[in-house]
């Protein structure tokens, strides 16, 4: 009986060495291999090898999307996305892509979709045109967001609008909204509620306390034990920093 074999395709060498570890501690008698992390070298990749059983692939390759590798290379793997992003995760569960992981990788998360991908496989699932339906699927229009709040004052209601906050915070349960004239406003929304509200091309949840836009950003900087720290305008009177296990991340998203 033939090994299953499994090929993971992620730009940032640190997070595909993990996942392939984690991989192969949970299935070690699968075949792992961890391919390059470009739409080009892997479309090559799987013009030259027999395609793997199973793809983990990132959603943001180093020179562009992985929907453009799927397009030139169309794999007969199944796909699992991994991904920074919750909006392309939440997308490309919603069209029937095996399973989504979130980075970084948790290997609970990760048991869960191996073991969904393999109850498929017992089942001889096949889908028809499964590449194509995925890649229009996940082609279709954006999801909408946010774009104003309804403020409350003592005679009057006005909207605040989106673009024109710097940042959220929290304290003591309560939300602000700091517009970039450091103005505050109380925001009837937790910060997990304004997190799945917001565009996240725009908006990073940086820590528990914070939201931050990122037209905010002044600049970022190394901080203690991995961290970083964000100098913001307007000044916000707490440090704002990016806990270590979002780092990557942040990285990421300010690059995007």
């Amino acid at each position: 009986m033939s090994k299953l074999t499994a090929a993971i395709i992620e730009d940032e060498v640190p997070a595909a060495r993990l996942l392939s570890s984690i991989i192969t501690r949970l299935r070690p008698d699968w075949e792992v291999t961890v391919l390059p992390g470009s739409v080009e070298e892997a479309i090559v990749w799987f013009r030259t090898h027999s395609h793997p059983d199973i793809l983990f692939l990132d959603i943001q390759l180093s020179d562009g999307n992985s929907f453009d590798f799927l397009s030139a290379a169309q794999p007969s793997s199944l796909i699992i996305f991994t991904t920074a992003y919750d909006q392309y995760a939440i997308r490309a569960f919603t069209v029937n892509s095996i399973d989504y992981i979130l980075k970084p990788v948790d290997e609970k998360r990760l048991l869960d979709a191996i073991v969904k991908y393999e109850a498929l496989k017992g089942k001889d699932y096949k889908q028809e045109n499964y590449i194509g339906d995925l890649i229009q699927s996940l082609q279709k229009q954006e999801k909408s967001y946010r774009t104003r709040f309804l403020i409350a004052g003592v005679d009057k209601f006005w909207a605040l609008q989106v673009s024109d906050i710097a940042y959220f915070y929290s304290e003591n349960k309560i939300t602000f909204a700091v517009t970039k004239s450091g103005q505050e406003h109380i925001i009837d929304l937790s910060l997990t509620r304004l997190e799945e509200q917001l565009d996240p091309r725009r908006f990073f949840r940086a820590n528990r306390q914070v939201i931050v836009c990122i037209d905010a950003i002044v600049h970022a900087a190394p901080y203690f034990n991995g961290r970083i720290i964000l100098h913001v305008k307007p000044i916000h009177k707490d440090k704002i920093t990016v806990s270590e296990e979002k780092v990557s991340s942040f990285k990421m998203w300010l690059n995007f």
